[in-house]
């Protein structure tokens, strides 16, 4: 204990030195929509359309704001104005000034509450603050919330005066000096990890309501038995209270029920029109909340009628289902990040930009990594058809990574202090009662990459309990235990995949791999910075070529249980040029059209693969292996005399060099073949003596799958053989290959 404490002072004493002189947003990057952000059309939208009453009062715009130390009172003076709802750090919001761990960011407005709300209870909501939050209003502490991406509502009707009210709120937020949920954010920005959010960064409103009003409504649809179940909460109920419901399509009431409020409610859709990616259909509801004929509130909201679920498809493989078919899903990894707003996009018309250009390049789905966005984000996508991959924001104090990040080879999970873990939970819970409504959001995905994982059996079969009708991926990437509904491999540049064999039951997919990077001048965060992709390059013909490619190594695996891909990443952040649209969103790097072509076979329906020589990953195979090169290296016949017989894999130590052939025979050579390499080094491929790929090879944990079908008339009836030249091995690594041919 004291050695983490004396590591964690260091760590901060060091940085504090150096962040007093850190520049913020250092090329003073805009977007488009940034640049016309005012304080009168900050984030003007009605910000709840999964629950939309007529009356309602935005307050943000500008407030005064303080920065103190973390134990000083509130100020009597302030620092000067910021732009609510963009966070200190951002520069939309006019002050663009690191919060440190050991301050807190005071915030300080005035209001008045509508006349004609007299009579009623007023709700605050704030749609996100980052990170613990306590609120007053005309002096008197109103409450406290913590969690940087959850919303939180108090009812302020009794600390209410005639007139003028004055609000205040404070928060504090530790970023990655402690180990709670910070998603990529951190002190010092660099690599994946980006530039501190601290405060309000999503809308603050309020809204009048009746002492018992309807506080959530969430729709269940039953596609198999033609119904949709409205589960609803109602606040205030004194038992005797009716929701009177109606179902439109079009504007057309197509459904209606009356039924005691605060208990699940059905309604039956016949000839449901189903909702998909291609035909986002969703359904209007009208509701309201009556006692003894008097409506006491009306609410207006949507539905839509899908189902997501997993099975198995001709060939045994799970698949991910989309309304009982399978569905291919394949989408970008979207941090959601803006250079000007940070956490928060610069308007309503900013964020859909970004699923706009998605749709056209054909994905249907995304992941939204380690971010929650505002609500409009998820009615957007409904209503444009985009699935969505949902993260929870991960966190782990930097300065103790070694034990809180937990390494793809750890046997044990973090063992995470009680009140941490209660924390972490609490703020899974309220992030998916927030968003399970969004029959867009399919897949929860409550790990990533050991970033702060623990206890993973219990919390991942807490949320496929807590939520059955969506699909769990319990762990994305590394440190996977067997639970969940997905085995999620991360590979970069990949393609790779686990091997669906060795987990029954499960679905497999690909849940980060790509990153090609292209940095465009005039379009970089920081041209001090080391502007990288896990591949860069330097042209656009360049990065059209190596994601080609990447499509069409993968087209094979589809064929060998693939079910889902998410490629990195929607744009460039800070530091990272590996997106599709640049940071600034002013340059799409890819042709939309060639994507869609490019993507469409995915899509497909997929066939049949086999082994012509299996690799090992499953059962140990035997290679042929030389330590010094054969002569019949790149020759039409194989020498088989210049080799040895060795158990695959083979282990090799830094620097070595090694010759493997594998033989195997066909009847008929067939047009189709993925080879599947395992390998850290300079990688030669011959198939019957011609060279089929040269090329660096550095494979971790999964197989790099490569696509050899423009090869396949180098075959022959009866026996071939496939020789792997491999040199310099970079690493102490296994070496091993199999071919297999699909159709």
């Amino acid at each position: 204990m004291k050695k983490s404490l004396l590591l964690l002072f260091v760590f901060l004493c060091g940085f504090f030195s150096h962040a007093q002189g850190q520049k913020l947003n250092p090329g003073g990057m805009k977007t488009a929509w940034g640049e016309k952000v005012t304080p009168q059309n900050a984030w003007q939208q009605y910000p709840r359309p999964q629950l939309v009453r007529s009356q309602w009062l935005n307050l943000n715009g500008q407030w005064d704001y303080a920065i103190l130390p973390k134990t000083s009172a509130q100020p009597k003076k302030y620092d000067g104005k910021i732009l609510v709802p963009f966070c200190a750090e951002s520069s939309l919001s006019g002050v663009g000034k690191l919060v440190l761990p050991d301050q807190k960011l005071w915030y300080n407005r005035t209001f008045q509450v509508p006349a004609n709300w007299k009579g009623k209870n007023v709700l605050l909501h704030f749609d996100a603050v980052d990170w613990e939050t306590t609120v007053w209003l005309n002096g008197k502490k109103v409450g406290e919330h913590r969690g940087g991406s959850d919303p939180f509502t108090f009812d302020i009707t009794p600390h209410l005066k005639s007139g003028t009210q004055e609000l205040v709120v404070s928060v504090w937020d530790p970023t990655d000096a402690d180990d709670q949920a910070r998603g990529k954010q951190v002190l010092e920005p660099k690599g994946i990890w980006y530039t501190p959010v601290t405060g309000i960064w999503q809308t603050v409103w309020l809204e009048p309501v009746a002492k018992a009003h309807i506080s959530s409504l969430v729709p269940e649809a039953n596609i198999d038995q033609n119904k949709v179940i409205l589960k609803n909460q109602i606040s205030g109920a004194t038992g005797k209270e009716k929701l009177v419901v109606k179902v439109l399509k079009n504007g057309k009431v197509v459904g209606e029920k009356t039924a005691n409020a605060n208990s699940p409610l059905e309604i039956a859709v016949p000839n449901a029109d189903l909702w998909t990616p291609y035909n986002p259909a969703l359904y209007q509801l009208d509701v309201q909340l009556t006692s003894g004929g008097k409506t006491l509130d009306k609410v207006n909201s949507y539905f839509a009628m899908r189902k997501i679920s997993k099975g198995k498809d001709a060939q045994g493989y799970e698949r991910l289902y989309l309304n009982n078919q399978p569905l291919f899903q394949y989408g970008t990894l979207d941090q959601g990040w803006w250079p000007d707003g940070l956490l928060t996009p610069p308007s309503d018309a900013a964020m859909r930009y970004d699923m706009d250009v998605l749709k056209d390049m054909g994905f249907n789905m995304l992941r939204k990594h380690i971010k929650v966005e505002p609500s409009r984000y998820y009615y957007y996508a409904d209503s444009i058809g985009l699935l969505v991959w949902q993260d929870m924001p991960s966190g782990f104090k930097t300065a103790e990574k070694e034990v809180q990040h937990v390494k793809a080879e750890a046997k044990e999970d973090w063992a995470r202090p009680a009140a941490s873990a209660q924390q972490y939970e609490r703020e899974w819970k309220s992030i998916m009662d927030h968003l399970k409504f969004f029959p867009s959001i399919v897949v929860w995905v409550p790990f990533n990459e050991g970033w702060g994982q623990y206890d993973t059996k219990r919390v991942v079969e807490w949320t496929m309990q807590y939520d059955p009708t969506r699909i769990t991926n319990g762990v994305s990437g590394w440190t996977d235990r067997g639970v969940g509904h997905m085995n999620d491999a991360h590979h970069y540049p990949g393609p790779g995949m686990e091997p669906a064999e060795q987990n029954p039951g499960r679905v497999i997919v690909l849940g980060e791999f790509g990153g090609l990077g292209l940095p465009l001048e005039g379009h970089i965060w920081n041209p001090n910075m080391r502007n990288w992709g896990y591949r860069t390059y330097k042209t656009y013909d360049e990065l059209v070529k190596e994601y080609t490619k990447l499509m069409y190594n993968m087209y094979p695996m589809v064929h060998r249980g693939l079910a889902a891909a998410v490629y990195t990443q929607t744009t460039d952040v800070e530091g990272e040029v590996n997106g599709l649209i640049t940071y600034d969103r002013k340059k799409v790097k890819l042709d939309p059209e060639l994507l869609r072509m490019l993507h469409q076979p995915l899509y497909s329906a997929p066939g049949t693969s086999s082994a012509l020589a299996a690799d090992s990953e499953i059962k140990p195979q035997t290679l042929l292996v030389a330590t010094n090169q054969p002569t019949c290296v790149g020759k039409a016949e194989l020498n088989k005399k210049e080799f040895s017989s060795a158990t695959a894999p083979v282990q090799l130590k830094k620097g070595d060099s090694r010759w493997a052939a594998s033989t195997f025979s066909v009847n008929q050579a067939p047009k189709n073949l993925q080879l599947r390499l395992l390998a850290h080094g300079d990688a030669k491929v011959y198939l019957n003596g011609k060279l089929v790929m040269n090329k660096f090879i550095n494979t971790k944990r999964h197989y790099d799958e490569i696509n050899l079908s423009e090869y396949g008339h180098y075959l022959k009836n009866g026996e071939n053989h496939l020789v792997v030249e491999l040199k310099n091995t970079g690493s102490p690594s296994p070496f091993d290959f199999g071919l297999y041919t699909f159709q």
